[in-house]
């Protein structure tokens, strides 16, 4: 077969045959008496080996070496192969969201490309001071999506670079809420505490309200803590039972306290608050750390109704909660 037929039969152009000629790879096994490429059944199929290596990624190089040399194993090709379709893979990746990333900002000019680009590089930089600066240095005007910053503040570390995006994205008037609430179905329990934190900076993005609720579910404690606190400050009354929880387990006792207080200014809502304390603060097991916490958070409300529930605490057997009440009532 001369080189045009076996072009045809093998869909390896002329010029690819020739090359393969010239690298040892596929050698016509013949010539023709004017001096043509004349090659074989074996060649053709040596063709067809070549390309289905090519096909798995390997190089022209490594191909004529998994041909040639009995010693070279697929195994430890084809694991590298794996490593590099991996890393290829990520890059491109990476690649891709940084295109999303420019798109959704509907840049109208090549400036505004440069400045998403800038953004993004500075935000992938291993200086956490350089990431900081990338947001803070962020030009007025300028068009950055909302999710390519919730996407950043759920995998910052740096408080201080995290607090920045925070900060942005509150102010990027775009909606990043189904990016941070993606979050906060994540496994890693870190991601969930930093998208909750993001979404407490979002009280009035449409949803947030629901979104906040559901993470009052969270197994971590302090996804929840979050939870009912930005609940808790926008009026959301379903809070209440985590921020009386919160007191009597002492964490952000204080600003759980100043949270009910907050609440209960409103009269439909003060009786409950009452009530929840009050039963937290009767309950059998409760100890002396517990049930001056509780005592700390009554007095935050309005009404007389504290007082009374302080002239009987005076009177109490544990001796450091009579003590607590007396300087309150005091």
């Amino acid at each position: 077969m001369l080189i045009g037929e076996v072009a045809r039969r093998s869909g390896v152009s002329p010029r690819m045959l020739r090359h393969y000629d010239a690298l040892g790879l596929v050698r016509p096994t013949g010539r023709t008496v004017g001096g043509y490429r004349e090659y074989t059944a074996e060649d053709l199929r040596r063709i067809f080996h070549v390309e289905s290596l090519r096909s798995l990624g390997l190089s022209l190089q490594q191909v004529g070496r998994a041909l040639a040399d009995p010693a070279c194993t697929p195994s430890a090709l084809v694991g590298d192969l794996i490593r590099w379709t991996e890393d290829r893979i990520e890059r491109e990746r990476e690649l891709l969201e940084r295109l999303r990333a420019i798109d959704a900002s509907g840049p109208t000019g090549w400036q505004d490309v440069l400045r998403i680009v800038e953004l993004l590089q500075g935000l992938d930089s291993a200086s956490a001071a350089r990431r900081q600066q990338a947001v803070l240095a962020r030009p007025e005007g300028g068009p950055v999506p909302a999710e390519l910053l919730a996407d950043a503040v759920l995998t910052e570390s740096d408080p201080h670079v995290a607090g920045a995006l925070r900060w942005a994205l509150a102010r990027s008037g775009g909606d990043g809420l189904g990016t941070l609430a993606a979050g906060l179905r994540a496994q890693d329990v870190d991601v969930r505490r930093r998208a909750v934190l993001a979404i407490a900076e979002l009280p009035e993005a449409p949803g947030v309200t629901a979104v906040l609720a559901e993470a009052l579910r969270d197994p971590d404690p302090t996804v929840r803590g979050h939870a009912a606190l930005a609940l808790g400050r926008s009026g959301a009354t379903e809070a209440v039972p985590a921020l009386v929880r919160m007191v009597v387990e002492g964490f952000n006792d204080v600003d759980a306290a100043e949270t009910l207080g907050a609440l209960s200014q409103d009269p439909g809502h003060g009786d409950r608050i009452m009530t929840a304390l009050a039963d937290e603060l009767a309950a059998p097991g409760a100890d002396s750390a517990t049930r001056i916490r509780l005592i700390q958070a009554l007095v935050e409300l309005p009404g007389t109704t504290v007082q009374e529930v302080l002239r009987r605490l005076v009177h109490d057997d544990d001796r450091a909660v009579a003590l607590v009440a007396s300087a309150f009532l005091g």
